[in-house]
């Protein structure tokens, strides 16, 4: 069945339109409770979110949608994502919650949901969600007597604080290190940069003053150009850039340069490879991460395992075959020695890690391969099924015989909007864009069509 809510992070759109409304995020507190509300224990669910304005408001909603159901609700306030996976389970809750759209403005909002293991749930438990929400609710409302009740949690942030510090060794201080951090305006600006003050760096930190609209707005990890600009400015060691809900990271070298996921997963697999701290040997990414990071892991005797596109994809492969570290281009890192979800700030402080090791610079440190040309373009559709469309696919497998081994090709629609990717890369940078637009221009031409 086509799922209706639930994309490939939760359910996400745009604030008080379908689905991101209140009355939904009420429903699904009371479907999600509902699936949860196992034992005879008093059930409980952890809730956290980002700083956006509708924040509030899909907030209490959720909370009236659980403890409608009979949870406890335990509110965090803003806080990082993988706080939030964190807290699931040192405080033995049932459910954990996530309110933010990510990396996405402020106008959008979603709706992250952990199971008790502190994951995201599985593709299986969501469409159980889904069903209960085409139902009637009424006759899973808990009686009086079972109502939850809503308290708000101090020391969240201590506890998060303390978590991340304990994923570096004692004797691994940052003193001597200057570090600009851009904290999006997002989830982590009050802790992220405790952390690093605390390690011994010089912090200066900019993306801290969030007044409910400006998440992600010039700042964070996909507009990374503040941070570079403070680097330059206070001639920094390294910028870190996270995104409005601390899931991801792009670090900035001394430099200037940007140095994405697929360089900061290389940097961190050959430094635990040399530790014998790497499982798996090797690491997970998505289908997207560049050829020149397989190139580089397969020179050192290391594999590439790709999964679709989609944080929670790498993590169930992780599980499933026991590796350590896994992640996404776009800064979603994957540390499960750390952590069960995309952790920004622990994925810089192992980058951080290296860089006290080894005594080099950033840019030395990060440079670990030269990426291949990689070209990614989106056609918006309105509808229909454009690949399905026998030329379409006819053209798809031609452009793929002319890459061959030499390059890859990756088309696929978005799992958060109405839009086709298509990605080529290789080492011919002419043909590649010619292999896009190529494609771009079949795809567009059946939609027209259609």
């Amino acid at each position: 069945m086509k799922r209706r809510y639930f994309g490939t992070d939760g359910i996400r759109g745009q604030s008080n339109v379908f689905p991101m409304t209140p009355d939904l995020a009420m429903r699904v507190g009371i479907a999600a409770g509902t699936i949860f509300r196992r034992g005879n224990h008093r059930h409980r669910v952890v809730i956290g979110k980002d700083t956006r304005l509708s924040g509030y408001m899909l907030e209490n909603a959720m909370v009236a949608g659980f403890t409608a159901a009979g949870l406890d609700a335990f509110i965090l306030g803003p806080i990082p994502t993988p706080a939030v996976a964190m807290l699931t389970r040192s405080l033995r809750a049932d459910l954990g919650v996530m309110i933010s759209a990510s990396h996405n403005p402020y106008e959008d909002n979603g709706i992250k949901l952990f199971g008790p293991d502190g994951y995201k749930l599985s593709d299986d438990i969501e469409a159980e969600i889904e069903d209960l929400l085409e139902k009637d609710l009424n006759a899973q409302l808990a009686k009086s007597d079972d109502i939850g009740r809503a308290k708000r949690v101090d020391g969240v942030h201590d506890r998060y604080i303390e978590h991340a510090k304990r994923t570096l060794p004692r004797d691994v201080t940052l003193q001597g290190l200057r570090i600009a951090i851009d904290c999006a305006n997002g989830a982590a600006y009050k802790v992220a940069p405790a952390v690093l003050w605390e390690l011994g760096a010089e912090v200066v930190t900019i993306g801290n003053e969030p007044n409910g609209t400006n998440i992600n707005l010039n700042c964070g990890s996909t507009s990374p150009v503040a941070l570079q600009k403070k680097v330059d400015e206070v001639r920094a060691d390294i910028g870190i850039a996270l995104d409005g809900d601390a899931d991801r990271v792009i670090i900035v070298d001394e430099n200037g340069s940007i140095v994405d996921g697929d360089q900061l997963m290389a940097v961190i697999a050959e430094s635990w490879a040399e530790s014998l701290q790497l499982r798996g040997n090797g690491i997970v990414a998505t289908v997207m991460s560049n050829l020149g990071l397989e190139r580089f892991l397969d020179e050192r005797g290391m594999a590439l395992a790709r999964t679709r596109v989609g944080d929670r994809y790498v993590v169930e492969h992780m599980r499933q075959h026991n590796y350590n570290v896994g992640g996404e281009q776009s800064g979603h890192i994957v540390l499960s020695d750390y952590g069960t979800t995309g952790d920004g700030l622990v994925a810089a402080l192992q980058i951080l890690a290296a860089v006290k090791r080894t005594g080099r610079t950033v840019s030395e440190v990060c440079r670990r391969f030269e990426p291949v040309p990689q070209l990614l373009r989106n056609v918006r559709i309105s509808g229909g099924k454009p690949l399905e469309d026998i030329q379409v696919q006819k053209a798809i497998a031609d452009a793929e015989a002319e890459l061959a081994r030499n390059g890859r090709l990756v088309i696929r629609p978005s799992g958060t909007e109405p839009l086709i990717r298509v990605m080529a890369e290789g080492d011919d940078r002419a043909q590649i864009e010619r292999i896009v637009n190529e494609l771009i221009g079949t795809i567009s031409n059946v939609r027209t069509a259609a």
